[in-house]
């Protein structure tokens, strides 16, 4: 089917209180992963390629995205390209022309003014363009003498007040919030500040993502979508599983060398985690 558009899913699951489950892809694999596993759940689905993964990728985006609107466009399911904590300004502007829908601009490194200037600017390139465009606060201004946390540290939280002001400042669409969940978790013992993700869902009136989910526990996705969370982003979740089952696969079978066996255990075992992570969401669906 065409490729799916990132806000017409993402408003979609809002009006209906649900979540889209995005996954982060850096292989072939992944991106095959993501599909299957979204098929058999009968769920659309979110293709994600970071900055990070193209860098990873000899600096080129178009390989990877190429492959992933392949995929997408054959999909049972609507399926759409997100380009994920963007950084680089010209890598976002190859983002329309590669088939992407949505990016997350990651201005988050600079200060307040400084992320509000340069997301402003990147807002109105990409509302120009059609695209949907997800952003975040950045540092965490610390009390008391501490130091300001990253926005994907475990302590750092979003003010409402200052997300509200961030938003009606740059005119994004979504906002990537921090309540307690960090990139990159490899234990699922986040604990979700549902107290504050109420307040922030009441302080603004744009989706709100949850960046870090694969640190969170069943139950802690399942509450953050009814406490308000639209976009649920996964990264970690997939590449652990891929391992695993790689690292099983060559235990056990020290003497193999063909590609094509190992990699398909890894890509079997994501899928499985989609399908699993898809359905965890869905519990929060009425």
């Amino acid at each position: 089917m065409p490729l799916a558009s990132t806000g017409d899913l993402i408003t979609r699951a809002a009006a209906a209180r649900r979540a889209v489950a995005a996954f982060n892809v850096i292989t072939l694999e992944h991106i095959e992963a993501v599909v299957a596993g979204a098929e058999t759940a009968g769920s659309p689905v979110v293709l994600q390629v970071s900055e990070n993964a193209v860098t990873y990728r000899y600096g080129r985006l178009l390989p990877l995205a190429r492959a992933a609107v392949a995929a997408a466009e054959r999909a049972g399911v609507p399926v759409a390209l997100h380009l994920d904590h963007v950084q680089s300004d010209d890598l976002l502007r190859k983002a329309p022309d590669a088939g992407f829908s949505s990016v997350m601009y990651d201005a988050a490194r600079l200060p307040y003014a400084g992320n509000l200037a340069a997301t402003r600017a990147a807002a109105d390139w990409a509302h120009a363009r059609g695209l949907w465009i997800e952003a975040e606060l950045g540092e965490i201004g610390g009390k008391d003498g501490r130091p300001p946390l990253d926005a994907h540290a475990p302590g750092a939280r979003t003010d409402p007040t200052r997300a509200r002001d961030f938003v009606a400042g740059t005119g994004v669409d979504a906002l990537a919030v921090a309540v307690g969940s960090a990139h990159a978790m490899t234990t699922r013992t986040a604990v979700l500040d549902l107290g504050l993700l109420k307040r922030l869902s009441a302080a603004l009136s744009v989706p709100l993502v949850l960046h870090g989910s694969s640190g969170v526990p069943d139950d802690g996705l399942v509450a953050a979508v009814v406490g308000g969370i639209t976009k649920v982003n996964v990264g970690t979740a997939l590449n652990a599983a891929m391992t695993g089952a790689i690292r099983e696969f060559l235990t056990a079978r020290p003497e193999a060398v063909d590609s094509r066996q190992y990699l398909g255990a890894g890509r079997e075992a994501m899928a499985r985690e989609v399908r699993r992570i898809i359905g965890v969401l869905s519990r929060a669906g009425g």
